[in-house]
Parts: structure tokens; sequence; C-alpha cells
């Protein structure tokens, strides 16, 4: 809900980027309480840190950007594997993580938090801001 006032406002990018930050401190924190088994009420704060980092970043805005980012003339094809990649990597976390949690559960939150910290890094580096552009615009963009 928070995503539906701020998108449009501060754009996709830093918006993407805020979340990844977020989802990685709650995972990092989540991983160390895990490690020295204190799991209780600060682990609830984390995950309520966690999943709204997430509900205001890469769980509504995933599906804006890919409508936005990919040229007209290859936009049906790409927004379908674009969303089949997502889905599959769904797939892939949640068959994953029972797996890695009898491993370890410390190291399958510090993995995650990896991965968010990745992510960012991702969106900072290489996803183009696409607040404030029309289609046409970023069309041109991939021309380039």
């Amino acid at each position: 809900m928070i995503a539906i006032f701020t998108v449009d406002k501060f754009g996709r990018k830093p918006l993407l980027i805020i979340g990844s930050v977020g989802m990685a401190i709650g995972m990092f924190v989540i991983g160390l309480l895990a490690y020295y088994d204190s799991i209780g009420v600060g682990t609830l704060i984390f995950i309520i840190i966690y999943s709204a980092s997430f509900m205001m970043s890469w769980g509504p805005i995933c599906w804006v950007l890919i409508s936005e980012i990919f040229p007209n003339t290859i936009r049906g094809k790409a927004v379908a594997i674009a969303v089949a990649a997502q889905w599959i990597s769904n797939f892939i976390v949640s068959s994953t993580f029972p797996v890695l949690a009898s491993f370890s559960v410390p190291f399958t939150y510090i993995l995650y938090g990896i991965m968010s910290v990745l992510s960012a890094l991702f969106v900072w580096r290489i996803v183009p801001e696409t607040k404030g552009k029309t289609l046409e615009e970023m069309s041109g963009m991939w021309r380039k």
C-alpha cells in the first residue's frame, strides 16, 4: 500500500534500493538472533522490518518496473520471461529454505541477507530509472 503513494514521487530505483537494504538488515539481524538462540520479540520486529521493506519495494514495484522497462518491440515476450523468472525464483527460495535451514538457520538468513545486498547493488548499477519516462524514451534507451 505504501508503494502506491511513493513509487511516482520517489521513483522505482530508490525504493528498490531502500527496500533491499531494509530486507538485508532484517535478514542479517534475524540470522544473528538465531545464531545466539535469542528468538523472541526482537526476531518478530525484524520479520516485520523485512516484510515492510519488501511490501514497499520488491513486492509491488517489480511488477511496475517490468511493464515499463522493455522496448515496445519485445515487451510481451520480455514481460513473460521476467514473470516466469520471478516465479521460478520464488519456487527455488521456497523449496531450498527447509534444506538450508536444516543445515544452519543463521547461515540461511545471512545468505538471504547477502542476496538482498546483491539485489541493491544490481539495481544501483544496472537497472534504469523509469520514473517520468515514456515507453518511447525507454525504448530509445535500449537502442544506445
